[in-house]
């Protein structure tokens, strides 16, 4: 379904966009003024091709790719008395905290999860950064969140008290490195718009033995970097 998808929506594209050089062609049409006035059309497109390959199940970005194309779009035709970008920016960062409260919940792994707690590690910076080092010898999971800002947690020197913990990450405008013993799996759980989150851990050991860390992951005009 979401091939078909693509393929039409690529195929209608095209055929739009070679719609508009044989109208130029014609001299019905000024190209490079119409390309000038109407290239915002393109961001509405994309936003509405992503939404539609999805069944409208995730429409944060689509969304957002709207909203920003709409808002040039109609600068460009003198329809708002402001410029773009005035507009723009606090349009994005009211979308940006709308999809933190409706974000879409974690898709789960096949393993249950712990429930989060706080006792070990409980992070919070904005317009700021922070390092955390953790060298708990019963680490049990925690919080941490950046929000225009860095986080570095090291937990290579700590130890789970049990056979699982769980983590939950969240940067917002921002970044967060956890660097994890190569000696732990790690399950990540990841929620990303125009973000990314990003699993460079490799672990090492006994397959059967090694702790886990469940690490749920959301990343919103920011990114998570998992390491060793």
């Amino acid at each position: 379904m979401r091939h078909d998808t693509g393929r039409l929506f690529a195929g209608i594209f095209i055929v739009g966009l070679g719609a508009v050089f044989l109208l130029g062609s014609l001299g019905e049409l000024r190209v490079g003024r119409f390309i000038g006035d109407f290239w915002p059309l393109m961001l509405i497109f994309v936003g509405i091709w992503h939404m539609a390959s999805t069944n409208f199940r995730r429409i944060g970005m689509g969304l957002i790719l709207i909203l920003i194309g709409g808002v040039f779009l109609l600068a460009n035709l003198d329809v708002l008395p402001y410029s773009a970008w005035s507009l723009l920016w606090p349009s994005v960062v009211i979308l940006a905290g709308l999809w933190l409260i409706f974000r879409p919940r974690f898709r789960g792994v096949s393993e249950k999860a712990p429930d989060v707690t706080e006792d070990d590690l409980g992070a919070f910076v904005m317009f700021w950064g922070g390092d955390h080092n953790i060298t708990s010898q019963n680490f049990r999971g925690g919080k941490a969140t950046a929000i225009f800002g860095g986080l570095d947690i090291n937990l290579r020197d700590a130890r789970l008290a049990g056979a699982s913990a769980t983590v939950e990450l969240t940067a917002v405008f921002g970044g967060i490195d956890i660097r994890v013993p190569a000696d732990w799996d790690v399950v990540v759980d990841s929620n990303a718009l125009l973000g990314g989150v990003d699993n460079k851990h490799h672990a090492s050991g006994e397959g059967g033995s090694r702790p886990r860390l469940f690490i749920r992951a959301t990343a919103l005009f920011g990114g998570i970097d998992i390491k060793d």
